[in-house]
C-alpha cells in the first residue's frame, strides 16, 4: 500500500480551532525578522542572484564614464531595480538611495523636505516661554536654554532632510548611488524638472541661503537610512551644508526604471543613455532559479541541516525544467514576472507540497498572466474539484 501524501495546507478551512502547527521557513528572498533591517536587506539581497547579460553590463559602464543617468525599461520583474544593487555591491558604493515615484511626486520631494509646521509650533513655543521669563516664572536654566535657542538660528537644520536625489548629490570621492524607480508613473512636469539637476550636479535649499550670511553651515539629516551600511553612513547620517548650496563633486550613478507606460520628452531622453531590459529566454531562466536554488537550500541547510536541504534541492532540479517550460508557454499568452516561477517552484518542492490536480491548480494560479483578467471563477473551480481534492 502506497503511503498517503502529506497535506501541504496549514489553513484547512474545517471549522475547529488548531494550535497544533509551525510556521514553514520562508522563500531566501522574503526573510522578515529581527536580523532583518526591514525594507533594507531584502533589496539589498538581489545584487546576489541577479543574473545580467553583457550589454547591460557595457551600458552600466557606459553611464558612468558618461556621467549620464540610465534609463532601464522592460516588462514587470526582467530585473530593473535589481541590477542597481548589483553594481553597489561589487563597486561597494554603499546604501542604494530609493526614490519611488508617483503621480504627487515632485522634484522637491527629491532633492529635500522642509517642515515649516514643526519649525512654528516650535516657534510659537519659544514666544510662550519668552513670556513666562519677562514675567519671571522661569528658572535661570530654563532662561539660558530659550536665550540659546533664540541664539541659534542654525537649529533650522532640525526641520530639513535631504531626499534621495538630493542625498546622491552630496560630495564624495566615490558616485553615490541612486535608484529613482518607475519614473513613468511621475506627473507630465518632473521628467523636464530633472534637467537641470542632470545638467549642473548642484541645487540650492532656499530656507538656509536666506540665512547664508548669518549662518553658512547648517547640519541636516540625509536619506539614509541603514546605520549598518558603513560606506555611506557617516556622522549618523548628517551632513553639514556650506552657504545653503549642495553640490556633487562625483556625478551619482543614476538609474531611472520605466515600465514602459508612457514616452518622455525628447528633451529628457537626450540626457540618459537607454537600456532595455528584455524578458530571460530559457537559459537566462536556468541561471536565475539556480541562483536563487543556491541561496534557498543555504539557508535551508543552516536550519534543518545538509541532509534535509540535498533532498529538497534534488527535488527542486528534478521539477524545474518542467515549471520553467511552463512558464515560457504562459508567458506567450501574456506578461508574467521571473518571481512567480520562483514561487511555483517553491511552493511545489516543499517537504509537505501539493499533488496531483491540486498541485497543476496551483501553479496555474501562481502563473497567472499580469495583464489579463485571468481568474477562475469561483463556480468554474468547485465544478472541476473533485472530492479528494478537498481539505481533511
Amino acid at each position: 500500500m502506497s503511503e498517503q501524501p502529506k497535506n501541504w495546507r496549514i489553513f484547512n478551512d474545517t471549522g475547529v480551532p488548531n494550535e497544533n502547527w509551525q510556521l514553514p521557513l520562508p522563500p531566501s528572498w522574503r526573510p522578515f525578522g529581527e536580523s532583518v533591517s526591514p525594507g533594507v536587506d531584502r533589496r539589498k539581497q538581489r545584487a546576489d542572484t541577479f543574473q545580467m547579460l553583457p550589454a547591460q553590463v557595457d551600458m552600466v559602464n557606459a553611464a558612468i564614464y558618461l556621467r549620464r543617468p540610465l534609463l532601464i525599461t522592460g516588462k514587470p520583474g526582467t530585473g530593473k531595480s535589481s541590477l542597481v544593487y548589483k553594481v553597489a555591491k561589487e563597486l561597494v558604493l554603499g546604501e542604494v538611495l530609493y526614490w519611488p515615484i508617483t503621480t504627487r511626486t515632485t522634484l522637491k520631494n527629491g532633492l529635500y523636505r522642509y517642515d515649516a509646521i514643526g519649525r512654528l509650533q516650535e516657534t510659537e513655543q519659544l514666544s510662550k516661554l519668552s513670556s513666562l521669563q519677562a514675567s519671571g516664572q522661569l528658572s535661570e536654566d530654563q532662561s539660558q536654554q530659550l536665550l540659546d535657542a533664540v541664539q541659534n538660528p542654525g537649529d533650522i537644520g532640525k526641520y530639513i532632510t535631504l531626499g534621495p536625489l538630493g542625498t546622491a548629490l552630496l560630495p564624495s570621492d566615490k558616485p553615490r548611488i541612486l535608484l529613482i524607480d518607475e519614473i513613468d508613473k511621475s506627473d507630465i512636469d518632473l521628467p523636464n524638472d530633472l534637467l537641470s539637476i542632470f545638467e549642473e550636479g548642484w541645487f540650492e535649499i532656499p530656507e538656509l541661503e536666506r540665512i547664508k550670511d548669518t549662518t553658512p553651515n547648517v547640519r541636516v539629516r540625509t536619506a539614509y537610512s541603514d546605520p549598518e551600511e558603513g560606506v555611506t553612513w557617516k556622522d549618523e547620517g548628517h551632513y553639514i551644508v556650506p552657504d545653503g548650496r549642495i553640490s556633487c563633486k562625483a556625478f551619482p550613478i543614476v538609474v531611472l526604471t520605466s515600465n514602459g507606460e508612457r514616452d518622455f520628452p525628447p528633451a529628457f531622453l537626450r540626457r540618459c543613455l537607454r537600456l532595455r531590459m528584455p524578458q530571460p529566454d530559457k537559459k537566462m531562466l536556468g541561471r536565475i532559479v539556480s541562483a536563487h536554488l543556491d541561496a534557498e537550500y543555504e539557508q535551508l541547510e543552516k536550519e534543518q541541516g545538509t541532509a534535509v536541504a540535498q533532498e529538497r534541492k534534488a527535488a527542486a532540479e528534478a521539477v524545474r525544467e518542467e515549471l520553467i517550460q511552463t512558464f515560457l508557454d504562459r508567458r506567450e499568452e501574456g506578461d508574467l514576472a521571473t518571481d512567480q516561477l520562483l514561487n511555483a517552484i517553491f511552493m511545489v518542492t516543499r517537504d509537505r507540497a501539493p499533488v496531483g490536480s491540486n498541485r497543476q491548480r496551483l501553479i496555474k494560479a501562481l502563473l497567472k498572466n499580469l495583464t489579463s483578467a485571468e481568474d477562475l471563477t469561483d463556480d468554474e473551480d468547485l465544478a472541476n474539484r473533485s472530492e479528494q481534492d478537498k481539505p481533511v
